[in-house]
């Protein structure tokens, strides 16, 4: 039921559906001139295989972007869900909103709250609220680079009923290549350290445009607690993924 839910909420987005892609743990790049007030993009990859293993596997992502003078505001869902021999194996939700606020030269201000679900990763939870400043490094037609920084503040809800509730020091870097005018590559890399773990998240992708619309991504994510809880069943998830994204 749960899944449902969270499904429908994420599935949600995707018709809301930026011509940039994407990035899911920084504030959004600075807006071009002529950027339309309303952005957004979907992603949608599904799996299904029957035979003498039988798995469906199901990743839905969705953001909304929309800007208000010096101001972009962003929404965020993603969804995945995975099952092996009809038993779930795999089973993760987010929902995150952002801003980011530009101000004089390459430098902004941002700050954003996420919620996350991770059903095997020993947290029944894990709420983080973030703020701090950034600066846009490159920004030309092939390189874009950001870099930001700033403190946060995170719930973690453990699985045996404990609350943790700790402050985080985050740092972030995201690059992005156009190596031709139908084709990219990114790398986003961030850290969020506490006094109990340090969580690094990685993801590497590379997108070929179809048309004005849809492209093919193909993209590498990597998570790593470095002390999750006892129940969690591993310290680092890795998800390589091939998806059809539509952006407007």
């Amino acid at each position: 039921m749960r899944f449902k839910v969270m499904l429908s909420c994420c599935l949600g987005l995707l018709p809301l559906a930026s011509h940039a892609l994407a990035s899911p743990f920084y504030a959004p790049p600075a807006p071009e001139e002529d950027s339309p007030p309303l952005t957004g993009e979907a992603e949608l990859g599904f799996t299904h295989l029957q035979g003498n293993t039988n798995s469906q596997t199901l990743i839905a992502k969705g953001r909304l972007t929309w800007l208000n003078g010096a101001f972009t505001h962003s929404l965020r869902g993603e969804a995945r869900h995975v099952t092996q021999d009809n038993e779930t194996s795999a089973e993760q939700y987010l929902v995150a909103a952002r801003e980011r606020y530009d101000i004089e030269g390459p430098h902004y201000l941002f700050g954003f709250a996420r919620w996350e679900d991770d059903r095997f990763s020993g947290y029944d939870y894990q709420a983080t609220v973030i703020g701090g400043y950034g600066r846009q490094v490159l920004d030309n037609e092939r390189h874009v680079l950001s870099l930001e920084a700033g403190p946060g503040y995170r719930v973690d809800s453990v699985t045996d009923d404990r609350v943790q509730r700790l402050g985080v020091v985050y740092g972030a870097m995201d690059y992005r290549w156009h190596f031709s005018d139908t084709a990219g590559l990114s790398q986003e890399l961030s850290l969020e350290g506490t006094d109990r773990n340090l969580t690094t998240r990685s993801l590497s992708a590379l997108t070929a445009r179809l048309n004005a619309h849809l492209a093919l991504k193909l993209s590498y994510e990597i998570k790593h607690n470095t002390r999750p809880p006892d129940t969690a069943t591993a310290r680092t998830d890795r998800i390589t993924n091939v998806s059809l994204l539509y952006d407007w």
